[in-house]
């Protein structure tokens, strides 16, 4: 039996990683230059190492903007369309029947803290999670397993024993090295993205039946 979720934060429990990608993909734009979602795709669900949007224009095409201000417009737009963005579907009815079977479950995410726990708090669900591990925890991100590896250990979990809810491939690739199952959610941006590692896909989480999931039912089937 399953006794435990783990849930990824950005792009699966609320989807601010469309809102991040449009928010880039308008302001490069305005400047002449196309922002392409491949490119995009190898900063989603990870660091900025291998490509900095706030900073490709300045660095790589030399082009003259001011940093600061470049960035404060870039979050008013993300602003702006999170504004229309809601709790992903299904999301909220895992959560609850998970609670009613008392099963554990925790956050691991490749943001900062303090963006979860302010999203966390807006949408009303921070005490559903016994434990939160986010980018301030660990030495890497994902893809690294690391996330999920303290994760597990803060819940007391076995990775056989725990699902991982993810809507990347960092994030996927990540619950695979920890020895997660994995069920992918992919949303507006992630699901055009190539998944290499085991996983089973759906396109929103309540149409997945929660009972064949803790039976682990639906991994024996994959």
């Amino acid at each position: 039996m399953i006794k435990g979720f783990i849930f990824d934060f950005d792009g699966t429990i609320i989807d601010t990683e469309t809102a991040w990608y449009y928010a880039f993909r308008d302001a490069y734009a305005e400047h002449g230059v196309e922002l392409t979602l491949e490119q995009y795709s190898t900063c989603i669900g990870t660091d900025l190492n291998d490509f900095n949007p706030y900073e490709y224009l300045m660095t790589d095409l030399k082009l003259p903007l001011d940093k600061e201000a470049f960035r404060q417009s870039i979050h008013r737009r993300h602003s702006e369309l999170m504004e229309l963005e809601a709790i992903r579907p299904g999301i909220q009815q895992y959560l609850d029947a998970a609670k009613e079977a008392n099963l554990k479950l925790g956050i691991a995410s490749s943001s900062s803290r303090e963006w979860v726990e302010k999203h966390l708090d807006q949408l009303g669900i921070t005490d559903y999670f016994e434990c939160i591990k986010t980018s301030d925890d660990v030495a890497k991100v994902k893809p690294d397993p690391e996330l999920y590896q303290q994760a597990l250990q803060c819940l007391n979990l076995k990775p056989e024993e725990t699902v991982a809810i993810e809507d990347s491939p960092n994030g996927s690739r990540a619950a695979a090295a920890a020895g997660l199952h994995c069920v992918v959610i992919p949303n507006e941006i992630t699901r055009f993205l190539e998944f290499q590692t085991p996983h089973h896909q759906t396109s929103r989480l309540s149409d997945l039946d929660f009972d064949h999931v803790v039976s682990r039912k639906l991994f024996l089937e994959a």
